[in-house]
């Protein structure tokens, strides 16, 4: 192995287009109250990825995701995911990136309720203007295993991306990305601090359900001034259950032109996380499995009783495109880790097909040791040892 480089962890993944290193561009944003300067960084790392302004504005919905979605990895793929599917109407050379700013949190939370009854709504205090719940009315009919049966909540989360697009010297919102994240388990408790319960929803189900929010939110946007006639498009995003070490994925987004209040035919997504090794992943890629079966069985000859390296998958159309792998080590040296790390990256040219990205994380007790990246078609990997 002949290439190490002691740079920055982003640098390992930023392949795709010569750097250029023209002047920055100021511009002038529009936004609901003011104009405010921003500047857009002429230098795009990949037309995989989107320029953002500067300085960077947060989500107004901030944090919120982290507390209704299930896992870290239903975070960070509900996220990604979304920026993929943007990609379809916003191309990243036209279009800049930037976290949602028209959805409130308020609104998102009144819109991740329930929808209540005339008794509830008393009950609750809650005025009739704020019954935008779009989760189903639970009637209080029957035990509760009847109700969460008859009416589980789907809808768990609502992410908003904006997505600007620049004239001369100013930018202006050019489009709107939704992603709706809906629930394939329902949990649930039958008395305050008591045990939870879990209600499976199927897909077929949940993405009924989904597809009838996208018609109200589409509705909803459109009522409001400030977002206009932009295009809008919403997806639809199906989490694991709580305890899965793979993401969930989008299946399904709808598009809105500009200025139309409806959403045109859904178009299926086909994205799907596998865990290797697991008797799904054996079922659906036997070949891609073995592949990984045999590096895996090379790295435990390095150790002793070792059997904790495990696999992620990602397939979109079919495709194997990218595996991410996680090697927990217990290693104590510097001189062990870059020996184990060496060994680790010839396994990697060795065993994995050159179309497929792979990502290897070393890990100990201390954090990450070792990054390997080897992106499709590289003869040399990148290799980086904190």
């Amino acid at each position: 192995m002949k290439k190490w480089l002691a740079v920055a962890l982003a640098t390992a993944l930023l392949s795709g287009c010569v750097p250029t290193f023209e002047k920055n561009d100021e511009v002038v944003q529009d936004t609901k109250d003011q104009k405010e300067k921003s500047i857009i960084p002429n230098y795009q790392i990949s037309d995989s990825y989107y320029r953002t302004t500067v300085p960077y504005k947060v989500s107004k919905t901030r944090g919120m995701v982290v507390s209704n979605l299930n896992s870290k990895y239903d975070i960070d793929e509900f996220e990604t995911g979304l920026m993929r599917v943007a990609k379809e109407h916003f191309p990243t050379e036209e279009y800049v990136f930037q976290e949602g700013q028209e959805l409130e949190k308020e609104t998102v939370s009144k819109w991740l309720r329930r929808k209540y009854t005339a008794g509830q709504l008393k009950e609750l205090k809650i005025s009739e203007e704020d019954n935008v719940g779009l989760n189903p009315v639970n009637n209080e009919k029957g035990s509760i295993e009847e109700q969460n049966e008859k009416s589980p909540i789907y809808l768990a989360h609502i992410l908003e991306h904006d997505y600007l697009i620049k004239n001369e010297k100013t930018v202006k919102l050019g489009g709107i990305v939704i992603g709706l994240a809906l629930n394939s388990v329902h949990y649930y408790q039958k008395e305050k601090y008591g045990a939870t319960f879990e209600q499976e929803i199927s897909h077929e189900k949940l993405a009924a359900e989904g597809k009838k929010m996208a018609e109200v939110i589409i509705k909803r946007l459109r009522s409001d001034k400030e977002i206009g006639d932009v295009p809008i498009t919403i997806a639809l995003f199906e989490q694991k259950k709580r305890n899965a070490v793979i993401p969930g994925n989008f299946f399904a987004y709808a598009h809105a032109n500009k200025g139309s209040a409806s959403l045109t035919d859904w178009k299926a997504i086909d994205e799907t996380y596998y865990l290797f090794p697991s008797s799904v992943a054996e079922e659906a890629h036997r070949d891609d499995v073995a592949y990984f079966m045999r590096f895996k069985d090379d790295v435990e000859k390095y150790f002793p009783n070792y059997n904790g390296v495990i696999g992620q998958a990602f397939y979109k159309n079919g495709e194997f495109i990218k595996l991410s792998i996680d090697i927990p080590i217990q290693l104590y040296g510097e001189a062990e880790i870059i020996s184990f790390t060496q060994y680790a990256t010839s396994l990697v040219m060795d065993h994995f097909p050159d179309h497929v990205m792979v990502e290897v994380n070393v890990t100990s007790i201390n954090g990450a040791e070792a990054l390997i990246v080897r992106n499709p078609g590289d003869k040399e990997p990148f290799v980086h040892i904190y």
